[in-house]
């Protein structure tokens, strides 16, 4: 929201100077005042407004994307990982090339994405999004194989199964069989990616279960079921001991699906989501009238969480077989 008042700001410039050189402003109390006069000031020079479009030229493209995410009705998952790029492109063209200007720019993003936002899925996605697979711009790199094989590690147990997958994404990497069918520009650009491997895939269960389950994942869950990210981001804190940050995690999941639970029943807690932190002191301290007395202080000890997580995680992977 900043950004974007700042964008209106910019687009009413010549307005807003008018106003501060008019004798309506000049005549008004606002303009004897020291905040009156250090906006007059600030609109009237130069920097203000340099450093407000250098600030919208980086800033802007990167508000599309949560835009293009927020107002997406299927899952974007194998468009993440490209789109990064084109942003980084497109702020670039931004600052006309100059590498001093946009290079800054560049490695802020770079080191949120790469430390904070990236995962393996988004390789993977992008590797298995047909549209983007079959165009003559794809770049499979280290970071794209590495991940595709570390969702492929991660969501399939068996052994020789992987190894079936692994032979069968040759063939889609070779666009054979059904596979040569779906690869026309007309339908890999149609189709959403997960229904295109529903509908191309069939020769190969295995690996379509593999990338319809990958490219079925949403990238706004945070936003679509009210999920505190603040939680998730407090597990990225550093100096916690090691048994009380496995206590947080073990919280946060339980929490997070407690709170998906509610949103798929219709159910509201009358609370805004952010109004309340489960990880609050507080809560942790204050509330000992809803904690076992067989617990410790911290309302929930680590094989109590662990308990929990382990009950929802087996919930959830009997739900996901399904998909």
């Amino acid at each position: 929201m900043p950004f974007m008042t700042l964008e209106n700001i910019v687009s009413k410039k010549q307005n807003l100077k008018d106003m501060f050189s008019s004798p309506e402003w000049n005549m008004s109390t606002w303009a004897s005042r020291v905040e009156g006069k250090r906006v007059a000031d600030l609109v009237e020079g130069r920097s203000f407004w340099t450093g407000a479009e250098m600030v919208l030229n980086a800033a802007m493209p990167l508000i599309g994307i949560l835009n293009w995410i927020f107002e997406a009705d299927e899952p974007l998952i194998g468009y993440i990982y490209e789109t990064m790029d084109q942003v980084k492109e497109t702020i670039k063209e931004e600052f006309n090339k100059k590498k001093s200007d946009y290079m800054p720019i560049w490695e802020v993003v770079d080191e949120i994405w790469n430390n904070v936002l990236h995962s393996p899925l988004h390789a993977a996605g992008y590797y298995l999004n047909p549209s983007l697979f079959y165009s003559s711009d794809f770049y499979p790199d280290f970071e794209v194989s590495s991940g595709l094989l570390s969702c492929l590690g991660q969501l399939v147990q068996s052994q020789p199964i992987k190894d079936l997958i692994i032979r069968q994404l040759e063939e889609y990497a070779h666009g054979k069989g059904s596979y040569q069918e779906g690869s026309s520009r007309t339908r890999r650009r149609n189709v959403p990616p997960a229904m295109w491997w529903s509908s191309y895939g069939e020769n190969h269960p295995e690996l379509q279960r593999f990338a319809v389950r990958i490219l079925s994942q949403n990238c706004d869950g945070a936003l679509r079921y009210v999920l505190k990210r603040t939680m998730a981001e407090k597990l990225l804190t550093n100096g916690r001991n090691p048994v009380e940050q496995q206590r947080l995690k073990y919280l946060t999941f339980v929490h997070y699906n407690l709170q998906l639970q509610q949103f798929h029943a219709g159910m509201k807690s009358g609370v805004e989501a952010e109004e309340i932190d489960p990880m609050d002191d507080w809560i942790i301290h204050e509330a000992p009238d809803v904690v076992p007395q067989n617990l410790e202080s911290s309302w929930m000890n680590l094989d109590c969480a662990r308990a929990l997580s382990e009950e929802g995680c087996s919930r959830f992977a009997a739900k996901t077989e399904t998909i």
